[in-house]
């Protein structure tokens, strides 16, 4: 249940992250909003476990584990969130989210093959479910506008194919990560993930200081407007937070309980997507109707089968066929 709820509340971080940074990249970069987000985020976690006490246990924290989570400060914060920025930038959040999320699938056969979790056809069904759902979405046409309309503001118009190759770059980054992490954090507690996203965010800021020693970058991040930054620090926290949740989450549940429960985001995405950006996402049935599909698919991986076999009441043929472990 800790495992769960934790997971939630990253998910909804990482949606609060997510609108915060496609506000700041409409007239931003992405390499902006990593130089402010990422240290931002270590600033966090340092303020974090000072707070909770965590501090002298640095020290003690295995350096293979700290090996593992710098791995993942490199890959998930620097590549998957520079992907991540680069296709909200491109195509919004809610066209590139499900495609975006298509990590869990990711991290469900790697889990399998690698961490040998076991895996029913009924949460195999569940991950081409949530397969489909992205791909729904991306049929969704983009928005017009009248006359009126346009006369008073531009009509977003979505990079599609940019946007769709960054957001599976994105998807490949964030879904390998939490293999690493769980090999790092396992079975540690939750607290150990506070230390752990500490490296993690320490590794990353440690390349970003190592890229703002080349001129064109450091131009491009000091050209940062006073409006990109405010929402580049909010971006940062959020996501700090969503991590910190995370890292709890995989040091006391298995990684296929937790990372299905982060495709809720993409609900929390739709709702503050249209809060705090209407003008630059594209909205519609259809990606309303991926979204539904994602979060089914999620479900069905993430809630123990023989629950859901139980309240459907299943034949039993189909109850023994829908429990076959694909591993």
């Amino acid at each position: 249940m800790l495992g769960a709820i934790l997971a939630i509340l990253s998910a909804a971080s990482f949606a609060l992250n997510n609108a915060a940074a496609r506000r700041g990249v409409v007239t931003g970069t992405p390499r902006q909003g990593m130089a402010v987000s990422i240290p931002v985020g270590v600033l966090c976690f340092i303020a974090v476990a000072l707070l909770v006490g965590e501090v002298p246990r640095l020290r003690l924290f295995p350096p293979v584990a700290a090996a593992w989570m710098a791995g993942v400060g490199l890959l998930h914060f620097v590549i998957g969130r520079y992907c991540n920025y680069s296709a909200n930038q491109a195509a919004g959040v809610n066209l590139t989210a499900p495609v975006v999320q298509l990590q869990v699938v990711v991290t469900l056969v790697l889990a399998v093959i690698i961490l040998r979790e076991p895996c029913t056809l009924l949460q195999a069904i569940g991950g081409m479910m949530i397969v489909a759902g992205s791909l729904v979405t991306q049929r969704q046409p983009t928005r017009t506008a009248g006359a009126s309309a346009a006369a008073t503001r531009p009509v977003f118009k979505p990079r599609h194919l940019a946007g769709y190759l960054f957001a599976s770059g994105a998807a490949l980054a964030y879904g390998s990560s939490p293999i690493m992490a769980r090999f790092a954090l396992a079975d540690s507690g939750p607290t150990s993930g506070i230390l752990g996203g500490l490296v993690a965010y320490t590794a990353a800021s440690t390349v970003v200081v190592m890229a703002l020693l080349a001129p064109p970058i450091r131009r491009e991040v000091m050209a940062l407007r006073r409006d990109n930054a405010r929402w580049f620090v909010v971006s940062g926290i959020f996501v700090a937070m969503a991590q910190g949740f995370f890292f709890a989450a995989v040091a006391v549940a298995p990684v296929l309980l937790v990372m299905p429960l982060l495709q809720t985001s993409l609900i929390f995405r739709l709702l503050f997507s249209t809060w705090l950006s209407p003008d630059h996402e594209v909205f519609g049935w259809l990606v309303l109707a991926g979204v539904a599909v994602s979060i089914s698919g999620a479900l069905l991986v993430s809630i123990d089968t023989e629950l859901i076999l139980n309240a459907l009441s299943a034949p039993g043929a189909i109850a023994d066929l829908l429990r076959w472990r694909i591993w």
